[in-house]
């Protein structure tokens, strides 16, 4: 029984060791030269060699069967599998580099050198409109060689290798250079106080806020208008107060401390005043005056040193 089985099972092994390579009808690439390997499955020991120049990153091409027999000639494959196929398609795949990615290469130059501050994002306009380039499907399909721009300035000339084109591209453009800031979502009367919901972000050039300040979103949460605003205004430090916490002509709670005594009593206020601001409030009983500061609970406290507050007088 095993006598009859092993030749058999030799000329299995051997058959399967010896398979002819079989020619396939499409071949997808990643670099510029075909193989053997790339054109033919099973090629074995010369799949490595050379077959054919690939066609350009992002295009493709029909390779008869007369170049393939030539061509697999010289690499010294003679005896392969047709199995019904015409011609090959050959594609050469691509990455897609355009202006997005070129705009991202200047700002991770301009970041890389310490010309950008925080929170500013980089536009970068350029003079030509057609900037898409099919590269080499490689990790880095484009790196920036040069850029000569100057901070105080807003042209720009850049020159970019491209992955699978041999020539630099050089292109000319304007950066600039760009920040999120507060503008009203809504028309704000004055004195109304702004809420997470009254403000949007919007992006505007540096340079037109760059003299006023930028304000954050959470300092001008809470605030107060200092006039009615239509929506769509950029807000400036100039625009808002702090929220008016003592009205003027309203009464108020008015704490006395003298050393450890602490009284209470009501008073009128004679102006309006914020958190921390120093306000006069007025006895409506004796008509005295006393000077305050306004706490954010809306009282007004009144310090004196022990011993001259003179109660029965107040």
């Amino acid at each position: 029984m095993h006598k009859i089985l092993l030749p058999a099972l030799l000329a299995l092994l051997s058959t399967t060791a010896h398979a002819a390579p079989v020619l396939k009808a499409e071949v997808s690439v990643n670099r510029p030269v075909i193989t053997v390997g790339d054109m033919f499955d099973d090629a074995g020991l010369l799949a490595e060699r050379a077959l054919f120049r690939a066609p350009e990153p992002g295009t493709t091409g029909i390779v008869s069967l007369e170049a393939v027999r030539s061509a697999a000639a010289r690499a010294g494959l003679t005896d392969y599998a047709q199995d019904g196929v015409l011609n090959v398609r050959v594609e050469r795949q691509a990455a897609i580099v355009d202006a997005a990615a070129l705009s991202e290469l200047i700002r991770a130059d301009l970041a890389t050198r310490g010309l950008l501050q925080p929170g500013v994002e980089v536009e970068a306009r350029f003079d030509s409109s057609d900037l898409t380039f099919k590269a080499e499907n490689v990790a880095v399909p484009a790196a920036l060689s040069s850029l000569q721009y100057q901070p105080n300035g807003s042209t720009f000339a850049a020159r970019f290798q491209i992955e699978g084109i041999e020539m630099p591209i050089d292109v000319n453009g304007r950066i600039d250079l760009m920040v999120e800031v507060p503008h009203l979502a809504s028309s704000l009367k004055a004195g109304a106080t702004i809420t997470p919901a009254d403000l949007e972000m919007k992006r505007v050039p540096l340079a037109f806020v760059g003299q006023t300040g930028i304000e954050s979103f959470d300092d001008l949460v809470g605030k107060q208008m200092r006039r009615t605003s239509r929506a769509g205004v950029m807000l400036k430090a100039a625009d808002v107060t702090e929220p008016v916490i003592v009205k003027r002509n309203t009464q108020v709670t008015v704490l006395l401390h003298t050393g450890p005594m602490t009284l209470t009593m009501i008073g009128q206020s004679l102006a309006d005043a914020s958190t921390g601001q120093p306000v006069q409030v007025m006895n409506p009983v004796s008509r005295k005056i006393l000077n305050g500061v306004a706490t954010a609970e809306g009282t007004v406290e009144v310090v004196t040193a022990a011993g001259q507050l003179k109660v029965a007088g107040l």
